[in-house]
């Protein structure tokens, strides 16, 4: 099951968005559903590298909601998509005015 892009929760949010709630809160059921199914004994966490909460979203979330510092890793894909369409609004020069951190914070995927 593909959780990230999920076609049926993304018609859902649709329907939901046109006034249609029953039948968008019927479909985001459904993708529930097959998620509990899916996932039932499958680790679902896309995070590249496995830290003390993975695969437990609702204490990451907490702790992320608690501290308010940054983003848990496993949106940062969700958060930099929306902020890379947003920095095409100024031709990405947004990219000119970014200083990297000395050492990286995070580990790159695969290391």
């Amino acid at each position: 099951m593909r959780i990230d892009g999920n076609s049926l929760e993304k018609e859902a949010l649709r329907l939901m968005r046109l006034g249609q709630g029953e039948e968008g809160h019927r479909m985001e059921d459904e993708f529930v559903a097959e998620f509990r199914e899916a996932y039932r004994e499958k680790d679902h966490c896309p995070c590249a590298v496995a830290c003390k909460w993975h695969g437990r979203c609702r204490e990451c979330v907490a702790i992320h909601r608690a501290h308010m510092d940054h983003v848990p890793n496993c949106l940062h894909p969700v958060v930099n998509a929306k902020l890379c369409a947003l920095s095409e609004l100024t031709e990405h020069t947004v990219a000119f005015e970014i200083t990297p951190p000395e050492k990286p914070l995070l580990r790159k995927q695969g290391e």
